[in-house]
């Protein structure tokens, strides 16, 4: 049965509404530090809160197989409601560093319910062009991780209470357009029980530990990369004092931007094969890294940003496509736990990279630390090619 023209926008409409719980704090992430007399340390506590719930929420989903268990988009709908509820605690008057951290921790957690339960429910509607249909989906994705730093550019004109209200508001939004207008699809197989060893089970899988760890070597660049791109611009202007720049506008571009890569990504998918995509979108951003100190000593500022640019659309672009892979090489009783199983491990590498290039940074005043992300690319390309030489092996055999 061929789903509807209309599903797909709507998952791609829900999955941004929904995620914009994520990201919203970043945005009025100043307005909290001097509402509750916070110090600046905070900052990074409470960015750190959200990633955490998520990783713990993802654990706990996967080993429940709630994904596999229950209707997906009765699971997302619950998931946005809740995240919802704990979004909108952080207005209360009373809040204290501790229950701000609660509230943005579950915040977190319940996005474990959206993100990759998102991804699950396309993948049971799009079996084929599934690269093209999540290109759409982590696209969105992508706008909503810059959407913060447009906010700084709006800052004046809507309250900070506004925004996380109005964020709410659209979780809301995106769950009820998800529970009634995406019932399950044609390809689901729902899961009749717990499988506790499903998080080790799909593992055995070479084909999916390919993708998975292709995911993984890709996960460890990109949030650091994005974390670091108003630093970096910042940088340059440092270096160069003739220059200014927009940060707030060209953080958002930047970042941005990798949604159209995302997308272009998945409509190449179609015309090659998914893994080829996938290992030079991997290859270009490694490379990226490895040359980026380079480009902090040209005297061009068009030819920087232009960099940052193309870093940008290639570090996101095989995303959606090792998504697609990991979806692909599962079992459908247990392809919303495989994903979200991925999800958690692959956010948790991230915050190991941040923390790690962070500490970097105080020991060091180089540029070269952003040479540390290229270890990711390099180990995820290993793992694509040890798994084709193998494939090959065994053909010869």
């Amino acid at each position: 049965m061929k789903p509807s023209k209309l599903i797909l926008p709507v998952i791609v409409l829900s999955q941004f509404c929904c995620t914009s719980l994520w990201f919203a704090g970043n945005g009025v992430m100043p307005d909290l530090v001097t509402t509750f007399g916070l110090s600046e340390s905070a900052v990074g506590h409470l960015t750190s809160a959200v990633q955490f719930g998520f990783i713990v929420g993802t654990l706990v989903f996967a080993i429940l197989s709630i994904a596999d268990r229950f209707s997906p988009s009765k699971v997302f709908f619950s998931c946005a409601i809740l995240g919802a509820l704990f979004n909108l605690g952080v207005v209360w008057e009373g809040n204290s560093l501790g229950s701000l951290l609660s509230f943005r921790f579950f915040t977190g957690f319940f996005l474990a319910g959206i993100y990759p339960v998102g991804m699950k429910i396309a993948a049971d509607y799009f079996e084929k062009g599934l690269g093209k249909s999540l290109g759409f989906l982590v696209g969105a994705l992508v706008v909503g991780t810059a959407f913060p730093h447009l906010l700084k550019q709006m800052a004046n004109t809507f309250s900070w209470k506004a925004v996380l209200m109005a964020t709410s508001c659209l979780a809301v939004f995106g769950g009820l357009l998800m529970m009634s207008l995406v019932p399950d699809g044609p390809y689901r197989k729902p899961s009749q029980k717990i499988e506790l060893s499903a998080f080790f089970k799909v593992f055995r899988n070479g084909s999916f530990r390919s993708a998975a760890f292709g995911y993984f070597g890709h996960m460890w660049e990109l949030y650091t990369f994005w974390a670091f791109v108003p630093i970096m611009l910042t940088t340059y202007t440092l270096l160069h004092p003739t220059i200014t720049f927009n940060i707030p506008l060209l953080s958002f571009l930047i970042i941005g931007i990798g949604g159209l890569a995302c997308v272009m990504g998945g409509y190449l998918a179609q015309l090659m094969e998914t893994k080829r995509v996938a290992f030079m979108a991997l290859l270009l951003s490694g490379a990226c890294c490895v040359i980026s100190p380079l480009l902090f000593a040209q005297d061009s500022e068009v030819l920087f940003v232009a960099f940052l640019i193309f870093w940008g659309m290639v570090v996101i672009a095989d995303s959606p496509l090792f998504s697609t892979l990991v979806a692909q090489n599962a079992s459908a009783e247990i392809k919303g736990t495989a994903l979200t199983i991925v999800n958690c491990i692959g956010f948790a590498i991230t915050i190991v990279s941040i923390q790690l290039l962070n500490e970097m940074r105080t020991w060091t005043n180089s540029n070269m630390v952003y040479m540390i992300l290229a270890l990711g690319p390099i180990l995820g390309l290993i793992a694509l090619i040890s798994k084709d030489s193998s494939s090959k092996a065994r053909q010869s055999t």
